[in-house]
């Protein structure tokens, strides 16, 4: 059965199949700004998120978004005021979260991916090996 929902951003209704909540149609204009800021930042390296915003009409919210992807990087070696680790805090260049808290969250999934499967062997080696299937006849008469 289709996903069918209403785009967030614009309100028409759309099948969805996946990724972020919107329509085909915002995602087209979000990648057509998506290149506009990427054309302006191979002619004007090292603009700033307030001078792409002006120059193109874009958001400043919306360029963080691309940060945030990991779509775009802040350049320079001073810290920045733009972009923080969702987890600790410490400044950072692109993504959601800094290489350290990175490797710890990676390590905690791997922990539990590995924990969550040696349970499942274990019910699978104590609970259902004696288990198995029959057929039974309908037809039979129980008394």
């Amino acid at each position: 059965m289709p996903d069918v929902r209403n785009c967030r951003r614009c309100g028409k209704i759309y099948n969805y199949i996946g990724g972020a909540p919107i329509c085909p149609d915002c995602k087209k204009l979000d990648e057509e700004d998506f290149q506009k800021v990427k054309e302006y930042l191979y002619q004007n390296r090292g603009a700033s998120i307030n001078q792409v915003s002006v120059d193109l009409d874009i958001s400043v919210e919306k360029i963080k978004r691309y940060l945030k992807e990991g779509r775009l990087e802040i350049t320079g070696d001073d810290a920045n005021m733009i972009l923080e680790c969702e987890n600790c805090g410490k400044s950072i260049k692109s993504g959601r979260f800094c290489a350290e808290c990175e490797r710890q969250l990676e390590s905690g999934f791997r922990s539990a991916a590995s924990q969550i499967q040696g349970e499942i062997d274990l019910q699978s080696e104590s609970g259902l090996k004696g288990m198995g299937m029959r057929y039974l006849n309908k037809n039979e008469k129980k008394f």
